[in-house]
């Protein structure tokens, strides 16, 4: 049973276009190379698919640059050569003028040629400084307002940590205080001689360890009471 023919139109499925044309592909390489092979032939084969890629194939031992010389030469086909001086002058000029023009813009912004500016021109331009100046002085007064904010938390930072060491010393004073508090009553303890094996320990006990004939000292006035005085003027007259 032979093979159906096929009719030969393009195909519209873009993934069986794209598996036919590898197959088909392959298979002209492949030709390609036997005629190549078996007959002595020179053959340059160029292949470019529908997305640009390029396949080739070129018989040994010429190359493909030999080939398509010979093939120019046989047919008398001319390549046309590119110049590309002309496209090179267009785009020396373009850039030159547009050099041209930005100089001009940066004199006219740095007020050195005035003269030839037209009154719309120079409404335009003082619209555009406007704008400008407007755009520096919003992100001067960001930049003061972020230095500023730095400023300010660099000083709630210094408070904080001011804070925690007054606490801290506050808190090492406390301590001290309270370590030096059993010393001085020990001391206190020490300036009263008592006699045995008892010993008081604190200040409560020493005071009611006192004997009750201890008397404390009694402060003398330094003048002489009246009462006693008038006694003893009655005893000298009795």
């Amino acid at each position: 049973m032979g093979r159906g023919k096929i009719e030969i139109k393009r195909i519209e499925n873009q993934t069986s276009r794209q598996v036919t044309f590898s197959k088909r592909r392959a298979g002209l390489l492949k030709k390609a190379r036997e005629l190549s092979v078996l007959c002595d032939a020179q053959i340059g084969l160029i292949i470019f698919s529908s997305t640009g890629k390029l396949f080739e194939y070129c018989s040994q031992p010429p190359s493909m640059e030999q080939i398509i010389e010979r093939y120019i030469k046989v047919t008398g086909v001319q390549i046309p050569e590119q110049d590309n001086r002309l496209e090179l002058q267009t785009e020396v000029a373009k850039m030159r003028k547009e050099t041209h023009n930005l100089q001009l813009s940066l004199k006219r912004y740095m007020c050195e040629d005035m003269s030839s500016i037209h009154y719309e021109e120079l409404d335009k331009m003082e619209q555009q400084l406007e704008i400008a100046v407007d755009k520096v002085r919003n992100r001067k007064y960001q930049l003061l307002q972020q230095q500023q904010d730095n400023v300010r938390r660099t000083m709630q930072m210094h408070e904080r940590q001011t804070a925690m060491m007054q606490q801290a010393m506050e808190q090492q004073h406390a301590a001290a205080a309270l370590e030096a508090k059993p010393v001085e009553a020990q001391q206190m303890l020490d300036q009263f001689p008592f006699f045995g094996d008892e010993h008081p320990s604190s200040v409560l006990q020493l005071a009611t360890a006192i004997p009750p004939q201890f008397h404390p000292y009694r402060l003398q006035p330094s003048q002489p009471n009246l009462q006693d005085s008038n006694l003893q003027l009655r005893t000298n007259y009795e």
